[in-house]
This record gives structure tokens, sequence and C-alpha cells, in this order.
């Protein structure tokens, strides 16, 4: 049996808000081992991401926020797997813009763990890409996914409906550097960073409204 592990998959598609659509490719990631695992951000290609899972047990399928580019797949994941859709309840509003038809199963709440091959995923709320974004914390792998709150060199868009830039400032500064410098940043899109990398760069960010 394999250690619990992070798979990296890449999906193309779109990303639509505010009457605009724009071309991104999005990070889906596998956190678990050889015989469950967690999907987060079930982005544009169900067939993609359901043969990767190598009929292993789907523990939850977690939305680390409501735009249609990071939840378009959900149900249809959540269909094929058994696996109930997780995420946190302020993005309903998003959320339902994308599949009025189905909303998630359950809610994430700041300070929850998913359980998942041997290890723990705790839940960190960090509004302000959307008022229900959430990162994702993996002390056992040393590492968090962040969805759109951070990326390499900065936070997350915030000039779109239900964002916020000093809401997504206080949440990384209070929600993700306040974990181990060389925590790895798994990000929603884009290349992966480090905590430490990213935090000596905030007052920057805050200075020219990133």
């Amino acid at each position: 049996m394999t250690g619990a592990r992070v798979e990296r998959i890449v999906t193309s598609g779109t990303f639509s808000l505010d009457g605009g659509t724009w071309d991104v490719d999005n990070n889906v990631w596998l956190v678990g081992d050889d015989d469950e695992l967690i999907v987060i951000d079930p982005a544009h290609d169900a067939d993609a991401i359901l043969s990767r899972l190598h009929n292993r047990r789907v523990v939850a399928v977690v939305c680390t926020h409501g735009h249609d580019d990071h939840i378009g797949q959900a149900p249809t994941v959540a269909e094929w797997t058994g696996a109930p859709v997780l995420m946190h309840p302020a993005d309903a509003p998003l959320w339902g813009m994308t599949h009025p038809e189905r909303y998630p199963d359950a809610d994430l709440t700041d300070g929850q763990t998913i359980a998942v091959a041997g290890i723990e995923v705790h839940v960190r709320h960090t509004p302000g890409h959307s008022p229900g974004s959430v990162c994702l914390s993996v002390p056992a792998l040393g590492c968090v996914f962040t969805g759109d709150t951070l990326f390499q060199g900065g936070p997350g868009a915030t000039g779109r409906s239900f964002s916020d830039f000093p809401t997504i400032i206080d949440s990384i500064k209070h929600g993700l550097l306040t974990l181990p410098p060389e925590t790895v940043v798994h990000t929603g899109h884009g290349d992966d960073t480090t905590i430490g990398a990213e935090a000596p760069h905030l007052d920057e960010w805050v200075v020219r409204g990133h």
C-alpha cells in the first residue's frame, strides 16, 4: 500500500461571471492513498477526473469556492462515485448560478476536519475571493490547498461580484501566513508556491491593491 499523497489533474475550460467569460486551466487535486481519496475542485472534464480514481473510494468532493470553473463537474463526480459534495454555505448563491437544481450535500465549516487515508484535512474559512472560500490544510503532507485565495505572486482576484480585497488580505494574513513557512501551497490555477515565499510580500500587495 502506498501512503497518502497529492495528485494533480489539469483541466481546461471557461470561467463565467458578471457577463464575461474567460478561458482557464484549473488544477484538480486528489488527496489520498491507494484505497480512498478526496477530490478537490472538480473542474471542466469529468472523464479526466474519473479516469484517475482507479476504483478508489471517494470520501468527499470538496469545493474550495462556488465559481463555476471549480464546481462544474462536482455533481457528475458525486453521482458516479456516491460521494457527498461539500462546500461552505456562504457560496450558495454562486453555486446556484451553475447548478440550481442540485445543491451541495453538506456544509464546510471553519475548523472542520475531513479524515481520509489515515490523515486529516483541516478546513480554514478564508473569504475574500468569494464569501465562502475555504483553504484546506494538510499538516501530515506539509501542504495547503488554497483554491483561488492565494497564488504564486499574490492573492486571488477580487474585482468581481461577491469579492472583497481587504477581506482576502485579512484571510491570507490570519488564515494562511500562520502556517509553517515550508508549507507547500497547491493553488487552483498555475504553479505551486510556499507560505514562506509569499509571506514577505503581504505589505506590497496591500500597497498596490493587487
